[in-house]
């Protein structure tokens, strides 16, 4: 059995360990709470900017655009895709960011399976690293520590996907992320934003809206089959050129956002365990202590009853 000292050394070890732990969970709680009212904020602006264009999905003019136009199955097989992976720089977020990577290997993995070679955009060190090291093509990788992350931020990686996409470099793109559902729930979520199409923009508009709430569709909204058809002013060019890198932008945002919040809250969650199990292990541990220092001195006490009973 362990000696004294050293359970006492353990027990002070987990006892800072639930300090520190307990620390951080207090900071993730309020980062948290920063983070899930920006990113629920954002719905109803991410969901409202998409629901422009699912109105215009009818339009002519807009279904040939580049961007929104399909890619032929000839063109995919000499495009490559592009996949956004969307990260965390800092760890002890429990299965935030293996779950990320998971689901975008599930994405390559069907990819390849259909003739498919990828480049990733890794937003985050640990999707970065993790596909860096394994010999993928990661063409720009960025740091994703700022919680104030602004949307103009986010318009270099658009305008790469854009560049990419017109000189026939890429033929589609698909973002991978955390979705924020709850504080002890978050989904990892693959979708594609190139080419833009209606059943893309229905699916993102309705992964956006939660069911209930005050950001929850509202009576009467326009739905995927009231689809309506709008003269562009002063062109379509003119319009369309302005519109769709911006709503691009806003798709890619929105996931940040929602990256964020659930950067957070797992963080929290993960953090409020450790901290639970630091003290049960610290109370079992006691526990024991008491139970070794209370045979000492029955020992003790035997010993010296012993010694008076063989004096007399």
């Amino acid at each position: 059995m362990a000696s004294l000292k050293n359970i006492k050394l353990k027990i002070l070890s987990y006892k800072k360990t639930g300090t520190v732990t307990h620390a951080m969970e207090a900071v993730s709680a309020v980062k948290m709470r920063k983070g899930q009212e920006r990113a629920l904020a954002g719905r109803a602006y991410a969901a409202a900017g998409l629901s422009v264009l699912q109105r215009l999905s009818g339009t002519a003019d807009l279904s040939m655009h580049p961007l929104m136009r399909e890619t032929s199955e000839q063109r995919v097989t000499l495009c490559k895709t592009c996949i956004i992976v969307v990260t965390s720089d800092k760890g002890l977020a429990g299965s935030l960011n293996s779950g990320v990577i998971r689901r975008a290997e599930q994405e390559i993995t069907r990819l390849k399976s259909d003739g498919n070679d990828v480049v990733i955009i890794a937003i985050g060190r640990r999707g970065g690293d993790f596909f860096a090291n394994r010999g993928f093509d990661v063409r720009e990788k960025y740091e994703n520590l700022s919680d104030g992350v602004s949307e103009a931020e986010m318009r270099m990686i658009t305008d790469k996907v854009i560049a990419w996409h017109r000189v026939g470099e890429i033929g589609a793109c698909i973002i991978v992320y955390q979705n924020f559902i709850s504080t002890f729930e978050q989904q990892p979520t693959a979708r594609q934003t190139v080419p833009i199409t209606p059943s893309m923009i229905s699916a993102m508009v309705a992964g956006i809206r939660p069911a209930r709430g005050r950001y929850a569709p509202k009576q009467g909204e326009m739905t995927p089959d009231r689809v309506a058809a709008y003269m562009i002013e002063p062109d379509a060019d003119t319009v369309l050129s302005l519109l769709l890198p911006r709503l691009l932008n806003v798709a890619i945002f929105h996931a940040v956002l929602e990256s964020k919040a659930s950067e957070h809250s797992a963080r929290m969650v993960a953090m409020k365990s450790a901290t639970d199990k630091a003290k049960e292990m610290s109370d079992d541990l006691t526990r024991t202590f008491n139970k070794v220092r209370q045979a000492a001195i029955t020992r003790e006490v035997s010993e010296i009853t012993s010694g008076i009973e063989s004096m007399k």
